[in-house]
């Protein structure tokens, strides 16, 4: 996590002003047999044609048989005459927990927008760098905890303000987003507070690897900064679109957003 903390201190340094379709067979249709069976064939000896078979000969019909019923069609089969509901895509995201940026144009690239505060529930701390993971996933347990207890609703993914940040660690405030404060409060415990996340002009990066590998990452923040001569705030902002899980997790999504100075 050393090279995490590197590249943090060297964004921050950059901001005291260095840039940077078939018919399915039909039910069983057997013909009953005919109340009246058809005469049979004469022997050979005495064949005689009839009147009406005169004008049009034809072979003396066989014994009737029952013909076979219709195979059923496998089961699992589709019925093609039926059209199939349409399967439900899977949510992007966890119904009701948006990101910061809901709808980005490019999911993986680099986004400019603009962040609309909301309110929160809140949490501040402090960490190592080689803890962070497990020190915030434990801070998002206990308010999304206390959360449920008070009847609270999450309506946002949880988020991370690096408030400081030095080679030992850092000073971070976990926030949950939720629709609204209930009224007259400013706190859920004495320890979790009522806040707001952040808002104005953002850019947001992704990283989706495991939590450990984020240094990178921050490097390549570093240096899209300095490319396009962006003086950043001192605090950057950590959305999890993921769940806490594993640290090692390479599928772990998370959005960085980078606030630039007026």
């Amino acid at each position: 996590m050393r090279l995490r903390s590197s590249g943090l201190l060297l964004v921050l340094a950059l901001c005291s002003g260095v840039a940077f379709a078939q018919t399915p067979p039909a039910a069983d249709q057997t013909p009953a047999p005919s109340a009246t069976p058809a005469t049979p064939a004469a022997p050979p000896a005495a064949a005689q044609p009839t009147p009406q078979a005169q004008s049009t000969p034809s072979p003396a019909p066989a014994e009737p048989q029952t013909p076979a019923a219709p195979q059923a069609p496998a089961t699992g089969q589709p019925n093609p005459a039926a059209p199939a509901a349409p399967a439900s895509p899977a949510p992007a995201q966890q119904a009701g927990r948006t990101t910061l940026f809901p709808n980005p144009s490019d999911p993986t690239g680099v986004e400019e927008g603009v962040l609309v505060s909301k309110p929160t529930v809140m949490l501040s701390g402090t960490s190592t760098w080689d803890e962070a993971f497990t020190n915030l996933k434990n801070a998002f347990a206990k308010i999304e905890g206390e959360m449920k207890k008070a009847g609270i609703a999450p309506a946002g993914r949880p988020l991370t303000i690096f408030v400081d940040t030095d080679d030992n660690g850092f000073k971070y405030e976990a926030m949950v987003p939720i629709a609204q404060v209930p009224e007259g409060k400013t706190e859920l415990t004495p320890e979790i507070k009522f806040g707001k996340t952040p808002e104005g002009k953002s850019f947001r990066f992704v990283h989706k690897d495991a939590y450990d590998e984020i240094d990178g990452t921050y490097e390549t923040i570093t240096a899209y900064l300095d490319l396009k001569e962006i003086v950043a705030k001192d605090a950057f902002i950590e959305e999890y679109v993921s769940d806490f899980t594993d640290s090692q997790d390479t599928d772990f999504e998370v959005n960085i957003y980078v606030q630039p100075k007026p």
